[in-house]
């Protein structure tokens, strides 16, 4: 039985600084307890802590899956690393069947098209990059951004994708010609995450001010919802670049999603959980606060939607019903990203496993 190992909850921010220390335990069964120390000895120039252990323990190597996503067909996996690659997966065991490499430092996030066949994913290097699944090739990378991508959205089967950066740019790019087809919005501040959905006939997008490009398709009648730094969550006219409204938050918001043609959900780093109607959204229809951990992943599900939580937490919530179920296993460690197949639930998480969770009907 592997000896169960714990750690300093905030150490991932303990360890970014020069001298900085986090504590460890190792509970042997049937052995005294360890207990020892991790200090940063600097940060390397590729932006990873350089750590040692005290006596006792070992530092092999450091990095984490940041985010990951199931193809439609529920057969494959991909998953993203701070070690700046990718990986390939068989969805039903875990095993291995591609490693993507190309992106220098953090692989921030990660997702199929539609097609299942191609990757596209987004780094710490500003850069944007498709991937074939099947021979692991890139084909595609889109340079403009000045600062990390932090979160991405496909256009309907894909010609268009979004990206939100940490330059505070939202750009929509042509995957046939490589090409940056315009910048969406200019906020100022980080953009951590993006979301595009069809817009009910209720809702006016606005007109574009200039004739949309040819190599724009699938832009009409969508909205772009975009999780903002500055405590701002905004949404607008994908086509049009008009703005439809600006919600104000509690705190930073970091991911959002679309529920429905007007129904929507952002999460912030306080905690909470916005549900904002598009045609009223002065106030909120609820907010929904389990626990003060950021709120680090959103999913709609059904009639409800997946959320997860820098504490660990992994929650689905069914809208109709008062009750929530728990998706368990992850413990204290920050649960990143939540995909789904069917009754197949698929989290990523700090401790650097990815799980699989199979449901009952609910």
């Amino acid at each position: 039985m592997a000896a169960p190992l714990r750690i300093q909850s905030d150490w991932a921010q303990a360890l970014r600084k020069d001298e900085g220390e986090a504590w460890l335990s190792c509970h042997p069964p049937g052995k005294p307890s360890l207990y020892g120390s991790l200090t940063c000895q600097g940060i390397g120039l590729d932006g990873i802590p350089e750590v040692t252990a005290s006596e006792g323990f070992i530092v092999n190597e450091i990095n984490k899956i940041t985010c990951l996503d199931i193809s439609s067909g529920g057969g494959l996996g991909v998953s993203s690393s701070t070690d700046g690659t990718m990986k390939i997966w068989q969805a039903s065991n875990g095993e291995l069947r591609r490693v993507l490499e190309g992106h220098v430092f953090d692989v921030n996030c990660c997702r199929f098209f539609p097609s299942g066949l191609v990757v596209l994913s987004g780094g710490m290097d500003a850069q944007l990059k498709i991937w074939s699944a099947e021979d692991a090739s890139c084909v595609v990378t889109f340079k403009g951004h000045k600062g990390g991508i932090l979160d991405t959205a496909i256009v309907d089967r894909g010609r268009n994708v979004v990206s939100g950066s940490r330059d505070g740019t939202a750009r929509l790019w042509d995957c046939g010609r490589s090409a940056c087809l315009g910048v969406l919005a200019d906020c100022g501040s980080s953009i951590n995450g993006v979301a595009v959905g069809a817009a009910d006939n209720s809702i006016n997008l606005g007109s574009p001010e200039q004739m949309p490009s040819e190599r724009e398709v699938g832009t009409e009648a969508k909205m772009l919802l975009l999780a903002r730094e500055d405590k701002k969550l905004q949404c607008l006219g994908l086509q049009s670049r008009q703005p439809v409204f600006l919600f104000i938050g509690s705190d930073a918001f970091n991911c959002c999603t679309f529920l429905s043609g007007f129904l929507l959900l952002a999460g912030t780093q306080d905690g909470n959980i916005y549900q904002l109607d598009v045609r009223s959204p002065r106030a909120p229809v609820q907010v929904i606060h389990r626990s003060g951990a950021p709120v680090l992943s959103l999913l709609s599900f059904r009639d409800g939607f997946i959320a997860s939580q820098g504490d660990g937490s992994c929650f689905i919530v069914q809208q109709d019903l008062d009750y929530v179920t728990e998706l368990t296993g992850a413990d204290c460690d920050p649960v990143y990203k939540v995909a789904t197949w069917e009754k197949q639930i698929y989290t990523c998480c700090r401790d650097g496993l990815v799980r699989r969770y199979q449901l009952s009907d609910l």
